[in-house]
């Protein structure tokens, strides 16, 4: 009788263990199933864009192929932009692995070959028609050039537009950011004469596109006097096109998921708090990814 209620026990319990196995392996490859589809989705954006700028070199290579004048030279010229484009072309079909900042450099050289390739046109035109109409040629010349600037100007915003959505797909955001004082012992606090830290807390959000390894986060700590907290003149980092001081930085790795950070100030005497309104801003890749506030009494 004993032996039967052990048994009947001891399969209770593998059955459990079982039921819990099998959860964790059903959760895992729901994680899986959804990462994978995130990055077939990114690849296929980016194939879909390869396939468009190999689609775009294709026709500027035939193209040059009906382009032809009797200056020599400039069919020299002509013959040498096509060879150009035709290089370019042969890289975008056999690189397979492209990411979005390749994308970005191959439109940017499309962009700069089409406007070659309209050159060529508005010459051999010009050429062809001179010792002709010559006042009938002048008023197309006009028109062609106007057409060709609003066509350059309508492909650098496109260009512009396309290098901003790549930039922007590859910042980084702090999400949940918060600062607080703290105590010694880690316990918060908001009287200045007991604060011996200010704790930073927030999330590098996840971002497939941005650039991974080793990144450096500066905060900078502002006072309700508007007194920078720092511990040295030194300590200055790169933001946009100048350098500005920083209150405390820390080095983390990021890998593209959501990363918890924290950072500290340590409370001293050189600088010591005041109370008031202190505000915090976040910086990594040379911009503001964040910013918040905390007060002390």
């Amino acid at each position: 009788m004993e032996n039967r209620e052990m048994n009947t026990s001891k399969d209770k319990r593998n059955n459990l263990i079982v039921i819990i196995l099998s959860f964790i392996i059903i959760v895992l490859a729901v994680l899986y199933f959804w990462q994978r589809s995130s990055y077939q989705t990114d690849a296929a954006l980016i194939r879909a864009e390869k396939d468009s700028i190999a689609s775009e070199l294709s026709k500027m290579v035939t193209g040059y192929n009906s382009m032809r004048s009797e200056n020599d030279s400039l069919n020299q010229t002509i013959s040498s932009a096509q060879t150009k484009v035709k290089e370019l072309l042969s890289e975008v079909e056999q690189v397979k692995n492209v990411s979005y900042q390749q994308i970005a450099k191959y439109r940017q050289e499309v962009t700069t070959l089409r406007d070659i390739m309209r050159d060529y046109i508005v010459q051999i035109d010009s050429l062809n028609q001179k010792n002709q109409r010559l006042m009938t040629e002048n008023v197309n010349v006009k028109q062609e050039v106007t057409e060709v600037r609003s066509v350059n100007q309508q492909l650098e915003e496109e260009k512009k537009k396309l290098e901003q959505t790549v930039t922007l797909a590859a910042q980084l955001e702090a999400s949940d950011l918060s600062a607080v004082g703290i105590t010694a012992k880690g316990k918060e606090q908001v009287k200045a004469s007991k604060i011996e830290k200010v704790k930073i807390d927030f999330i590098l959000s996840r971002n497939q596109t941005a650039k991974r390894g080793a990144k450096n986060v500066y905060v900078r700590i502002q006072r309700p006097d508007q007194i920078l907290l720092m511990k040295s003149e030194k300590d200055i980092f790169k933001f946009e096109d100048t350098k500005i001081p920083f209150s405390v930085m820390r080095e983390v790795e990021y890998e593209g998921n959501d990363l918890p950070v924290s950072i500290y100030w340590d409370n001293t005497a050189e600088s010591p708090l005041i109370p008031g309104k202190y505000t915090v801003d976040v910086f990594a890749d040379e911009r503001n990814i964040g910013t918040t506030a905390f007060e002390v009494k």
